[in-house]
Parts: C-alpha cells; structure tokens; sequence
C-alpha cells in the first residue's frame, strides 16, 4: 500500500493531519473490502492551485475544497492499472487547504476533522461512489460518516 501525501503549500501541514487522512484511506478500502495492494496520490493546494484544476478538469472556473481523480470505473472486465509495485492505482485527491481552514471554521470542528471528512469523501469517489442523485448521496455521505466514527474523528 502506497499513500502518496504532496503538499505544494508554504504552511505547514500537521503530522496529526496526515496521519488521520492515511487512516481515512485504510478505513474506506477495508469499509469496502477492497483488498488489493494499492496507490494512492493526496496533493494539498492553495486555492489558486485548485481552481486552475477544477477549470482544467471540471470547466468550474472557482476554487473548491477538494477534487477527486479516480482510475478505476469498476466495470466487470476493467484491467487494473498497476504501478511498479504491482499495485493498483486507485486515483488522486486534491484537497485546497484554504478552503479546508476555511470549511473547519465555517463548520465549527477542527482542522484534523475537515481533513479527515475531504480525505474520506474523496475515497469514496475513488472507489467508484458518487453524488449525483439524492439516493446516490445519501448512501455515499453515510458511508463516510461511517468509516470517521470507526476513527472516532468527530466534529
């Protein structure tokens, strides 16, 4: 298992922060079961950075808080891109710190809960959830919910 943490910001980011984001990555892939040895990238951007991406990606031309990159469709005869460590590269997420900081004030809770929540919600956009329709995000946000009181991360 490979947890790629970058952070392209000139703050600092908490030890305690990334800790509990590769605990959120670990909790998501045993929630699901998803036992295959895998990679997976976590950028930390500054809200310039982000918006470039999401306008890039998403033709959204304003920052948000966080972007998720999957690899996988998890159609049934998908062949898994793997890495050199023969593990399956399951996406990227790009989470804007301004935004997180912004987010954790706004919502009252700590730091180390919005980075968890970003961490944990992306995850599972890269395993194959999303949010599209009421139904969609009702079994996707509890889910998440789940896998941060597993952590005991609440707000």
């Amino acid at each position: 298992m490979t947890i790629l943490i970058d952070s392209r910001v000139e703050d600092t980011i908490e030890l305690e922060w990334t800790v509990a984001m590769e605990r959120m990555v670990l909790e998501a892939l045993a929630y699901e079961n998803f036992q295959e040895p895998c990679e997976i990238s976590i950028s930390i951007v500054d809200n310039v950075e982000i918006q470039q991406i999401n306008k890039q990606f998403r033709n959204i031309d304003k920052p948000t808080d966080v972007l998720s990159f999957p690899l996988l469709t998890f159609a049934e005869d998908e062949v898994m891109e793997r890495n050199e460590k023969d593990e399956v590269m399951l996406g990227d997420i790009i989470i804007s710190l301004e935004r997180a900081r912004e987010q954790a004030e706004e919502y009252g809770h700590s730091m180390l809960r919005e980075m968890a929540f970003l961490t944990a919600h992306s995850m599972f956009h890269l395993l194959g959830y999303d949010h599209m329709t009421e139904e969609e995000e009702i079994e996707m946000f509890a889910k998440q919910n789940a896998i941060l009181e597993i952590a005991n991360i609440g707000r």
